[in-house]
């Protein structure tokens, strides 16, 4: 409620509660009102509750102040480690809207060895919306992965200037996953190959 009636000295009283239900309101309350600061999202990053820890990263481009440059994008990309996926795809998806290069090593790791689909398919995504050249031998090595991380790991391709594109676009249209080849047909201005889906 003090997020909705402009209230931002109770929101942020609400950091400070013993539940954490609460301190995730609070830091949704604080983004809304727009008073959330780097410092907030990195505090709740380091919180022991998983719902706080996801609240604060899906909030997190929101922040304003000090460290929004520096120490944010830091912490978010140590929240790629996090042990709850759904922190893991919102850490990822904020670096890519913030296109933060530094993060491309570790999004590159996660992208092919973490054990969740979505963590992989949320990783080889944001190294297309970066376009580093380091990433891209991730997104090439996602398209022999689980259907869902080739389709991401297809449509990532086109955030890349490299002669290596067109060629596993090329293969891509030979792909089992139909959506995969209709996302690769489209990146090359290509028919698929086979128009009906899967069976």
């Amino acid at each position: 409620m003090a997020g909705h009636r402009g209230n931002a000295t109770l929101a942020r009283r609400g950091l400070a509660d013993p539940d954490a239900g609460v301190r995730a309101a609070a830091v949704g309350a604080l983004a809304r009102l727009d008073e959330l600061r780097a410092a907030d999202v990195e505090a709740a990053l380091a919180d022991d509750s998983p719902a706080l820890r996801r609240r604060a990263v899906e909030v997190a481009l929101r922040a304003r102040g000090r460290g929004t440059r520096s120490s944010l994008p830091r912490a978010v990309t140590d929240a790629l480690g996090d042990p709850d996926p759904l922190v893991v795809v919102a850490a990822a998806w904020f670096l890519a809207e913030r296109r933060t290069r530094t993060a491309v090593p570790v999004l590159a790791s996660l992208a092919t060895g973490h054990d969740d689909a979505r963590c992989r398919e949320a990783a080889v995504a944001a190294l297309g919306a970066i376009g580093d050249p380091a990433g891209l031998p991730a997104v090439l090595g996602a398209l022999q992965d689980s259907p869902t991380v080739r389709r991401r790991a297809t449509v990532a391709l086109a955030g890349f200037d490299d002669p290596r594109v067109t060629p596993a676009l090329r293969a891509a249209t030979g792909d089992r996953d139909w959506q995969v080849r209709q996302a690769a047909g489209e990146l090359l201005d290509e028919p698929e190959q086979g128009s009906s889906p899967d069976t």
